[in-house]
């Protein structure tokens, strides 16, 4: 039970609602409510098979598809959650536009951009090997399903906020995108110590 609540935070926190908030500021702007819903929901169903088909596979879909170790994609996606963490922390909002594109593409493609990356990717494979596979597959379910059901809560508390003080909003995406980029750093360099780690051990 221990590990089944560690690999849900785990892949819950790396899933960050609020960090997702940031990122999609314009769709959370421009979607209606209704909209904004089944367009999330849909994202969610598509990132609980992404991550089920990681966490089941585990490392032979590196070694036996991509004929890579996962300790190279571990490397990779801490550099990228670096680059990322270090564009928020220096250029705060202005750092959205670069790292998202153009608003217009945004809505079918919140999956695979901004839910499905190598650090999530990398947890739903630490998940398959702490649980067994249908435990792993639960555990992806209720963390995706959580994160989902926080953003769409955030879409209600956004549009009920920002008629009232707009202002407020742009400050909280100011600060919630460099508080957490803080995080998304530190766990970067987590991912990329590791990465070599695992890339040391390979070697003897």
């Amino acid at each position: 039970m221990l590990e089944f609540i560690r690999s849900t935070t785990l892949l819950f926190m790396l899933l960050n609602p609020f960090l997702m908030v940031v990122y999609m500021i314009d769709v959370y702007d421009k979607l209606p409510i209704p909209t904004f819903r089944n367009v999330v929901l849909r994202a969610g169903i598509i990132s609980i098979v992404v991550f089920s088909v990681a966490a089941v596979l585990g490392d032979v879909m590196f070694r036996v598809l991509l004929q890579a170790e996962f300790a190279s994609f571990q490397v990779f996606g801490g550099v990228v959650f670096l680059l990322i963490a270090l564009r928020f922390v220096f250029e705060g909002n202005a750092a959205i536009k670069g790292l998202r594109g153009e608003s217009q593409h945004i809505a079918g493609s919140i999956a695979m951009p901004l839910m499905i990356g190598p650090g999530t990717i990398g947890a739903s494979i630490v998940v398959g090997k702490r649980l067994t596979h249908v435990t792993a597959v639960f555990s992806i379910i209720v963390a995706v399903l959580a994160s989902v059901s926080l953003m769409i809560l955030l879409k209600y508390i956004h549009d009920y906020v920002v008629v009232r003080n707009e202002e407020l909003v742009q400050r909280y995406i100011d600060i919630a995108g460099r508080v957490t980029a803080l995080v998304v750093g530190t766990f970067a360099i987590e991912m990329i110590m590791r990465g070599l780690t695992t890339w040391k051990e390979t070697l003897g």
